[in-house]
């Protein structure tokens, strides 16, 4: 039921969809109740839908993965090297710490850096927001000013043997937050 709830799926698909799971998986040798006693049973329970946060601030946390798209497994490649044909994604995710919630994403090549997809992240957020944590990968004066336009509070560790950013006028930005952070 949480796939038929989460995916939109009907009854059919998603007990096609839970025997495909449990193959992967290679738990084949457990069943899976059939679309009606499935359909005969969701009648009493009560499931209610996620409910996105409408009221007040959100605090986002921002982070990538990378997504295989195809190519070799993992012991060829360490085994024999790998080959031209290789394909990774990054998957950036902005999720609600507090709720889990995942209010943005976004999919690039594995060419592209992680603090170039913060503004179009920002974008599909609804609600306000209060503070972004985001990792090392994430310090650059790009992502601090972006982040300062929209007076929103940047927490991002600043990287091993980082030192502070200075400008041309030093009262510019006397308090900035990655100067901040890194005399911390």
């Amino acid at each position: 039921m949480m796939f038929k709830t989460v995916f939109r799926l009907p009854y059919r698909q998603a007990r096609g969809f839970a025997v495909g799971i449990l193959n992967l998986m290679g738990l084949c040798d457990l069943d899976v109740p059939s679309f009606t006693q499935v359909n005969r049973r969701f009648r009493i329970l009560e499931i209610t839908p996620f409910k996105i946060p409408t009221k007040g601030s959100v605090t986002i946390a921002i982070d990538s993965t990378g997504v295989k798209v195809y190519g070799e497994g993992e012991w060829k490649c360490r085994k024999h090297g790998w080959s031209k044909r290789r394909t990774w994604r990054k998957l950036h995710l902005g999720v609600d710490p507090e709720t889990g919630f995942i209010h943005c994403h976004t999919t690039t090549t594995n060419s592209e850096s992680d603090e170039s997809q913060v503004d179009d992240l920002l974008n599909q957020v609804k609600a306000p927001i209060e503070e972004v944590y985001m990792d090392g990968a994430y310090d650059a004066q790009s992502c601090y000013d972006g982040l300062i336009a929209r007076n929103i509070t940047p927490v991002i560790p600043p990287q091993k043997g980082a030192v502070e950013w200075y400008w041309e006028e030093e009262n510019d930005y006397p308090d900035y937050p990655r100067n901040v952070a890194v005399r911390r």
